[in-house]
C-alpha cells in the first residue's frame, strides 16, 4: 500500500521553463532520460539559477503538463514576478491534491521515485478520487541528512 495523503491547497502559480518530451508516454526509460538531459542543460546554461532568483520560496518544481497535445516538462518556481517571454505561467487549481512524500540521493531520482509511487500505486489505490488531467508536479523542498526530500502534488477530484 502506497503512503499518500489528500490535502486541500490554495491555487498557486508556477513560472516554468520547459521542453517537449518526444518519447512515447509508455517509454519510461526514454522519458526519464529526456527529463535528466533537460535538467542537466537547465543547470548548466543558467535557466535554473534564473528561476531561483525570481522564486518566492526555496521549492523547485518539476512540472508535467499536456499542452496542445504535447507532453511538456518544466523546471519551475512559485513566483509573483513577471514571466520571461520563453516561460510558461502554469496555474495550479485550488482544490484537493493527492500528495506523496519521499526522499532520494538526487532531485532527478526523487522525481522518478515520487512519480512512480504516485501514478503506479497511490492513484490506483485512491478509489475515492481521480486525476482528470492538468499540471502535476514533483516539488523539491530541501535537503536533510544528505538526501533530497520533497513531494508529488497531483490535483484530483472526488468520484461521485
Amino acid at each position: 500500500m502506497a503512503a499518500y495523503t489528500l490535502e486541500q491547497k490554495e491555487s498557486f502559480t508556477v513560472i516554468g521553463l520547459g521542453t517537449e518530451l518526444k518519447s512515447d508516454y509508455t517509454d519510461y526509460a526514454g522519458i526519464n532520460k529526456e527529463k535528466a538531459d533537460f535538467w542537466q542543460a537547465a543547470s548548466q546554461d543558467g535557466r535554473l539559477d534564473y528561476l531561483k532568483s525570481i522564486a518566492a520560496n526555496d521549492y523547485i518544481f518539476a512540472v508535467n503538463e499536456a499542452v496542445n497535445n504535447k507532453m511538456m516538462h518544466y523546471a519551475g518556481v512559485m513566483s509573483g514576478a513577471a514571466a520571461p517571454e520563453e516561460a510558461r505561467v502554469i496555474q495550479f487549481p485550488k482544490g484537493e491534491y493527492l500528495v506523496v512524500k519521499g526522499e532520494a540521493q538526487t532531485a532527478g531520482e526523487l522525481n522518478n521515485i515520487l512519480a512512480g509511487i504516485a501514478f503506479g500505486q497511490a492513484l490506483p489505490e485512491a478509489t475515492d478520487v481521480a486525476y482528470v488531467g492538468g499540471p502535476n508536479a514533483s516539488v523539491e523542498m530541501g535537503k536533510r541528512d544528505g538526501l533530497v526530500y520533497g513531494e508529488m502534488w497531483i490535483p484530483v477530484v472526488r468520484n461521485s
